[in-house]
């Protein structure tokens, strides 16, 4: 079960998107924290960070993505989305066509999803979707695609074609499944609450969405660790944040001094550590609420 769990939290995090209310703190010293779960009297929380970096009169933010979430989150990020000069965003393939001058357009998917697998057709990944669709419906949550609207003006595709990713992933004799696998196999440095088998069941039986959400929150909040602790030199994680920083660097070159990155959380521990090298300076962190679970 705690297997399964993580390849789940796996496909959650790793990313196919006025602001929430935040705690903000300080940058601290040790080991960066861009998933958690908190723990109050009226609610449990599945929290993803935005964290904030400067260089040279230029802020960047690391916003976490969640697949699935509570409706509010997604309608908080889209405002949140308007005050960047540039939101830098996943999605392997290639960016969504502009709307036509005046246009209303509803949310769209970005252009494929979280790594088609090298034999899969390129964009044929209604299945993945559509089991989107269907764990957001069984927990009661919306699913990210249809809330956020990538089509803004501001938004700048940043990931790999889906050549670019095929490319990649032969030369390095990688596949989605494998590293998936991998990383629902690899031992959690951390302490993680386990789920009980019997109230999911149970929560199954009797229907209640916050009974489910509550046993499967833990496990889905320590997936970033799971994933960051076996992530070097992949091109699911490394190369991929390698070309998203790459259009950072064009966008910041070209004038923008207010650029937002909208990945799955799992990318962020390599990502930070590339901003770090490339002389950008951690400022802070906010938590946003993805999940609100009432007790």
């Amino acid at each position: 079960m705690k297997k399964r769990l993580f390849l789940l939290a796996t496909c959650l995090f790793t990313g196919l998107r006025a602001e929430p209310a935040a705690v903000v703190v300080e940058a601290a010293a040790e080991a960066p924290e861009f998933i958690r779960v908190e723990e109050g009297e009226t609610a449990t929380r599945l929290q993803t960070s935005v964290t904030r970096y400067t260089k040279d009169g230029a802020t960047v933010e690391l916003v976490g993505a969640v697949h699935i979430a509570d409706k509010k989150y997604y309608e908080d990020l889209n405002t949140r989305f308007t005050g960047y000069d540039a939101l830098l965003f996943e999605g392997i393939g290639s960016p969504p066509p502009p709307p036509a001058a005046g246009e209303e357009v509803a949310p769209e998917p970005p252009p494929a999803a979280e790594a088609a697998p090298a034999e899969k057709k390129p964009g044929k990944l209604d299945g993945l979707h559509g089991a989107y669709r269907s764990g957001a419906n069984w927990l009661g949550l919306s699913y990210q695609m249809q809330e956020i609207d990538y089509r803004k003006a501001n938004f700048v595709h940043a990931d790999l074609s889906v050549e670019e990713f095929t490319a990649l992933q032969a030369e390095r004799k990688e596949s989605l499944l494998g590293f998936v696998l991998k990383a629902g196999l690899q031992e959690n440095a951390k302490p993680v609450k386990e789920p009980s088998t019997l109230k999911l069941l149970t929560s199954l039986v009797r229907r209640d969405k916050n009974g489910l959400k509550r046993e499967l929150v833990h496990s889905l909040g320590a997936g970033d660790d799971q994933i960051a602790a076996i992530a070097g030199d992949s091109v699911i994680i490394t190369d991929r944040n390698a070309k998203c920083l790459q259009v950072l660097d064009r966008e910041v070159q070209a004038g923008k001094t207010k650029l937002g990155i909208f990945y799955g959380a799992a990318h962020f521990p390599d990502m930070e550590k590339k901003l770090l090298a490339a002389g950008w300076e951690k400022t802070g962190t906010e938590w946003l609420t993805a999940w609100d679970i009432g007790k």
